[in-house]
């Protein structure tokens, strides 16, 4: 082949999109050609000696400029041509990806007493991620909490937790959380915009998003880490419930800050075993 590359994202993942375009001194074209599902570019017509312009495009990711020089040979190695997101902002290659609940979280914290945090977390949920391949903003994710699954270590509370006064989960068994779009806030940070259900009631929610990279896994998949944070008010989901104890100081805080550490397996569904 007269001319190869490689092109790859700052995680080492294919841009099977890419397009490299070659041009000589006088700037007119002399080789156009796109890369393949493995992110490898082979065109096989020898180029003449000399000095060339060569530009890796992608929709979705800044261009990338280059001189390269053709031997005698007529042949140019470009080697490895790192692409990075449009406004330096990162996600995992585009596709589906599935979260894996026995390696992720799903926590609130709330004040207690005015002084104090208690913590739970629900264990069981399912989420998927579908991250698009062009307009990175169009991604989406889905996920399903069991309200039922709440967990603070404290047997009386959580079942005051699942009664009508707070989840009450025999009427409002599912929290849900749909996203409808999401917008830089810096290099591997995003804010996901969605909309939650929680006891009964629907609420737009912004999520803050941290991409904290790829990789693999010892199962042989790949995974990548998410890590995201939000703040709720239970009045705005109807979970007026407060009892109040001497100098007026509240037993539960009105808001609630939810974590969520997240990993996520590349592909439809996790890996059975």
């Amino acid at each position: 082949m007269a001319l190869t590359a490689k092109i790859r994202t700052r995680d080492g993942w294919a841009v099977s999109h890419a397009v490299v375009t070659v041009t000589d001194m006088t700037g007119t074209q002399v080789v156009r050609a796109e890369a393949d599902p493995e992110g490898a570019v082979r065109h096989p017509d020898a180029l003449p000696p000399g000095a060339y312009t060569v530009i890796v495009t992608a929709i979705g990711y800044a261009p990338v400029a280059s001189s390269a020089l053709v031997t005698a040979s007529g042949r140019a190695d470009l080697g490895s041509v790192t692409l990075a997101r449009q406004g330096g902002t990162e996600l995992p290659p585009p596709g589906a990806w599935t979260v894996d609940p026995a390696h992720s979280s799903v926590g609130a914290v709330a004040q207690h007493l005015g002084i104090s945090s208690v913590r739970g977390r629900f264990t069981d949920f399912g989420a998927r991620i579908e991250i698009a391949p062009d307009e990175v903003e169009k991604s989406r994710v889905e996920a399903v909490i069991r309200a039922s699954s709440i967990d603070t270590g404290n047997t009386m509370r959580d079942d005051h937790l699942r009664s009508p006064d707070f989840l009450d989960v025999e009427r409002f068994p599912e929290i849900t959380f749909r996203s409808s779009g999401l917008t830089p806030a810096g290099a591997d940070r995003w804010t996901v915009h969605g909309d939650l259900t929680l006891h009964g009631v629907v609420r737009p929610v912004d999520l803050d998003l941290a991409y904290l990279g790829t990789g693999a896994d010892p199962w042989g998949g790949t995974r990548a880490a998410f890590r995201a944070t939000t703040e709720l008010r239970r009045e705005d989901f109807a979970m007026n419930y407060n009892q109040v104890v001497q100098a007026g100081i509240a037993a539960i805080g009105t808001t609630l800050r939810v974590e969520l550490d997240v990993q996520a397996v590349q592909g439809e569904s996790l890996p059975q075993g």
